[in-house]
């Protein structure tokens, strides 16, 4: 073979061989089918983010039947975690956390009591509004006494929420914007006692939130009045600062604030924030 000859083929085997190099690095790049190493720790970082274990979690008494709910609901989405309620009035609650009882959530129906627990840096981070709550006039089935409006209650027995509670709080705006004046014949500590009042038939009507009456269709009837939309409650929730298990905390109050979380909310009664 003469010179040239065989100096053109060692060049084609080296350009062979470098086309083979580089088909080798590009193999260990973004189109090879083994994993990249972000991708191995972007898998890693998910698992990570699971969370699991017991929560505890102090709400509003009107958010008893739709924080139930969201509870199995949160249950079922992050297995091995476990959802206890406290439900009752917001500002007891909130005093309670304030006074150092082990609760990883709360959840509000008015800002007021939430500042209970802000003021006292209970609550880890900002607190956020999740939902809108309005009052309606809970009275038995058929609404016996014919009551229409908050100046009909006047003539007859009433239960309302104290005032230092949501519920009650709100009642003394809506008859204020109306300019009733009442003598209710009990003072509830939640709205649920309220509601109850008028379960029983102790009293002839009490006022309550909208979604409490929805709740208690069954049993009860409720009648709307426009005074309401001036006593319009905002339900703000946060993990706390002091949360024994401020993963799962933090997933719940994001899990309530979640598009799925809203559609249950909403088909309860509340309305959006």
């Amino acid at each position: 073979m003469s010179t040239a000859r065989r100096r053109s083929a060692v060049a084609v085997l080296a350009a062979a061989a470098l086309a083979a190099g580089l088909t080798a690095c590009g193999s260990s790049g973004s189109g090879s089918t083994t994993a990249p190493a972000s991708a191995a720790s972007a898998g890693a970082a998910s698992s990570a983010a699971k969370v699991s274990g017991s929560i505890t979690v102090f709400a509003a008494a009107s958010l008893k039947e739709s924080f139930t709910e969201l509870g199995k609901k949160f249950e079922a989405a992050n297995p091995g975690t476990k959802v206890t309620f406290n439900f009752g009035g917001s500002s007891a609650l909130a005093q309670s956390i304030v006074s150092g009882a082990p609760a990883d959530v709360f959840a509000a129906a008015s800002p007021a009591t939430m500042k209970t627990v802000t003021d006292a840096k209970a609550a880890n981070g900002e607190p956020q509004v999740f939902v809108k709550n309005t009052l309606e006039i809970a009275v038995p089935k058929g609404n016996p006494k014919h009551i229409t409006s908050l100046k009909d209650l006047t003539g007859v027995k009433v239960a309302l929420c104290a005032q230092q509670v949501p519920c009650g709080a709100a009642a003394v705006k809506a008859l204020d914007a109306a300019g009733v004046k009442l003598t209710p014949v009990t003072l509830e500590q939640d709205v649920k006692g309220a509601l109850t009042k008028v379960e029983l038939g102790e009293v002839d009507a009490s006022l309550v939130y909208r979604t409490d009456v929805k709740a208690d269709a069954a049993k009860i009837d409720g009648v709307e009045f426009p005074e309401a939309a001036k006593a319009v409650n905002d339900y703000p929730i946060a993990a706390l600062a002091k949360a024994p298990n401020a993963a799962a905390a933090a997933a719940f109050v994001e899990y309530v604030r979640s598009p799925e979380a809203a559609r249950a909310l909403t088909a309860a009664g509340f309305q959006a924030p």
